[in-house]
This record gives C-alpha cells, structure tokens and sequence, in this order.
C-alpha cells in the first residue's frame, strides 16, 4: 500500500508541477502580447502553482517516511505542514495581484486582445484535467498536502472563467474589466488560503476528521467476543492516518493473559475496519468500572 501510495502522490505533483509550467509561460508570453493585466496576473498566480506543487511533494516524501525513535508515529504531520506553507505563497501571490490590478484602475489602456480569451479557455480546460486527477489521487491516497494543492489549483478553474469575462467585456467597452478581474483573482486566492490554513490547521492540532469515526471504532471493537463495551476514546490525526487510544471494558474476573489477547484482537481489528486508522492503544478495564 505504502509504495502504491508513493506513486501515486508522485503522480500528482509530477502533473501539478509539469502543468503548470506550461500555463505560467504561455499565460505571461500572451497576457504581455494581448495587454491583458488579468492573464499577467494569472501567470504569477501560476508559478507559485509550481512552488505550491514543489512544496507539496517534499511534504508528501517526508510524510511517507516510517516511525523511527524520535517520531514513534511517524512523520504525517509534515503534509498538513506543506499545506500551511501553501497558504503562505498564497497570501503573497494575492497581495501582488491586488497591488498591479489596483495601479492599472488608473492607468488608460486598449482593451486587451482576443488571444487573451483563447488562452483563458486553454487553461479553463487545462487547469479542470489537473484540479480533478490531483484531488482523486489525494482523497484516494489520504494526503492532505495534495487535496491542498488541488483545492489550489481549482482557484485557476474560476480566475481563466473570470479572464474571459473581462477579456469580452473589455472589448465591448467595459475598460476597468480587466484590472477588475485580477482583483477578483486575488480575493478567490486569498478565500482559498482561509480553507486549506483552517483544514491543515485542524490536522495539526488533532481534530477528528469524521462525526462518523466514534461510531465506526465502537463497532469495531465491540464486535470482538469479550468486550463489554468501551470509553475513553482518543484520536490523534497524523497527516494521511490517524492513531487511536481506546479503554475497551472487558470481565473483571478475567484473567492478565486473557484480558490481554482481546486487547490485541481490538487493535487489529479497528486497524483492519478502518483505513484511516494504523495505529491502536489498547487499555482493558474491568466492566462498569469506567474510573480505573
């Protein structure tokens, strides 16, 4: 699983990285030929897509390095780190696009040229391929640092769609489209850096990623023979896995070795049901006696 996971994720920022290479050069040579600020802005917002993607596959190769003794649960938490410092690139690319789209409100130009809006659409098509490959293989693999960077990308989906608005509208006399346009661009930057800074923030500090978690682990558990019932749940969100610590009640006149080999039982079974789960802390409890 774990290779497959590898390849995957290298996969996803191979197509991230290589694909926006080719927009950020073609949106800058056409956004200069055309006049288009919004196609310019659109090119710088696509070479931070490349450091975002660059950032993503560092996190993503040192989140798949094992557990070792000075990170006994491994190293996951180092994708929802790459995650952050997406949002960071992200704040400073909004901020440039706003200071350009703002200066050019007062500045009279021509409208920008037609091959603006042609390579608005190659890249609403372009940017949709790379928004939907990189999201599939990140929820497929659990990667946060990869759902991260296709939520990133998805930005480029609405801003190319945003481009062709102004190009048109531009040209039909609405001169403040353009600057307009890398405006909007910049504010769908910045609500997207508030998304994936609260999703990568709530990894780190250990949320439960799903309401349904409780029900699944107490189901699991409970259906090795033996276990009366359980309290005490803890989950602890590492990156693409989490690590549960779990009381299970068992007999009190159970004997040591007894109690001990359905602990066991508990651990593989809950690692077995759920995918997201790969590590388990079992503690027996003797039955209704929750305080011990």
């Amino acid at each position: 699983m774990n290779n497959e996971r590898a390849e995957l994720g290298k996969k996803a920022a191979y197509t991230g990285i290589i694909g926006n290479i080719l927009l950020t050069l073609s949106n800058f040579t056409v956004g200069v030929m055309a006049g288009s600020v919004a196609l310019v802005a659109e090119a710088a917002h696509t070479l931070s897509d490349i450091l975002t993607s660059i950032i993503t596959f560092i996190g993503f190769k040192v989140g798949m390095k094992p557990a070792d003794l000075e990170h006994p649960y491994g190293h996951g938490r180092a994708e929802a780190l790459a995650g952050l410092i997406v949002v960071l690139f992200l704040g400073i690319v909004a901020y440039e696009i706003l200071s350009e789209a703002y200066s050019r409100f007062f500045i009279v130009s021509a409208p920008p040229d037609y091959t603006a809006a042609i390579m608005a659409i190659v890249g609403i098509i372009a940017n949709s391929f790379m928004t939907i490959y990189m999201m599939r293989i990140g929820e497929k693999i659990n990667s946060p640092a990869i759902i991260a960077d296709a939520q990133h990308q998805k930005i480029d989906i609405f801003s190319c769609t945003l481009i062709l608005v102004g190009v048109i509208g531009s040209n039909l006399g609405l001169r403040f489209l353009d600057p307009l346009v890398a405006m909007l661009i910049a504010f769908i930057v910045l609500k997207t850096a508030f998304d994936v800074g609260r999703e990568n923030i709530n990894n780190i500090m250990g949320k439960v990623p799903s309401r349904n978690i409780m029900a699944e682990i107490r189901r699991s558990a409970m259906s090795i023979e033996g276990v009366m019932g359980i309290h005490n749940v803890r989950i602890n969100y590492f990156g693409p896995y989490a690590a549960v610590d779990l009381h299970i009640e068992v007999d009190g006149d159970m004997n040591l070795r007894e109690a001990h080999c359905i602990a066991h039982k508990v651990e593989k079974k809950v690692i077995e049901d759920i995918d997201l789960i790969r590590i388990v802390n079992v503690h027996a409890c003797p039955f209704n006696e929750k305080n011990h």
